[in-house]
């Protein structure tokens, strides 16, 4: 039996934020990028923290530009060789 989905997080918003915001932001890693607007990424243990991301970055202010979360789920194994 498989256990629960992880999550592959991509978020982007609008301005250039340091490190320092990583822990207001589930302590994902920050990129500032070129164009003004940063990439919020890495893994999140389930689709509630993912929810918790969002509302973490509405509750700072910031303006979120994109987001995609691909849920991760972890391989079954079989007993027996039975599938």
């Amino acid at each position: 039996m498989a256990g629960p989905a992880r999550y592959q997080v991509s978020a982007r918003v609008q301005g250039e934020l340091s490190q320092a915001w990583a822990p207001l932001l589930a302590g994902l890693e920050l990129a500032a990028q070129p164009d003004g607007t940063t990439v919020i990424s890495g893994e999140l243990p389930d689709e509630a923290a993912v929810h918790g991301l969002v509302a973490a970055i509405r509750d700072l202010g910031l303006s979120l530009v994109s987001l995609e979360a691909r849920a991760i789920v972890p391989a079954t194994t079989s007993a027996g060789g039975m599938a």
